[in-house]
């Protein structure tokens, strides 16, 4: 069950390479994960970064200030190993291993769990970062996936 998750996971990260992504396209994408979490009433904070620059950040009814903690750990594990917070964190899970200090992070600066998801752009690489805090990991994760499968088309 683990494995086909995590090919799962890998296969969406390869399906959602963009071909470019810039200050418009971040309000787009954020502008529809809040669409969809409204339409849901999902209590979420959305945040979207390209380098080290916010372009997109909004906390809807419900969501807190934990949440956005939540989203600088979130993006501070994509933005160290590339990929998905979701996929670090089931790779971990399945070899019994969790991100701590043994692998040279402190745990309260970094969160493997769903919800940040790597702006890759095809023939660049990992450019920015979009996470959702405020639901299950698993939840958060397929939030952004579904936003960046309504933005690609």
């Amino acid at each position: 069950m683990t494995e086909d998750l995590i090919a799962e996971l890998q296969a969406q990260e390869a399906e959602l390479e963009l071909t470019r992504f810039d200050n418009t396209d971040a309000w787009r994408l954020g502008s529809l994960l809040v669409e969809l979490a409204t339409q849901r009433s999902l209590p979420v904070a959305v945040d979207i970064r390209r380098g080290a620059q916010q372009l997109f950040h909004a906390g809807l009814p419900g969501s807190v200030a934990d949440n956005d903690r939540w989203i600088e750990r979130k993006v501070r594990v994509v933005e160290r190993y590339g990929v998905s917070s979701y996929l670090v964190g089931r790779r971990l899970a399945a070899k019994g291993q969790e991100l701590d200090a043994g692998m040279g992070v402190d745990p309260a600066d970094y969160a493997a769990h769903g919800g940040a998801f790597p702006i890759r752009i095809r023939d660049v690489g990992v450019v920015g970062v979009v996470t959702v805090s405020g639901l299950p990991q698993a939840e958060d994760h397929a939030l952004v996936v579904e936003a960046l499968r309504a933005f690609r088309s």
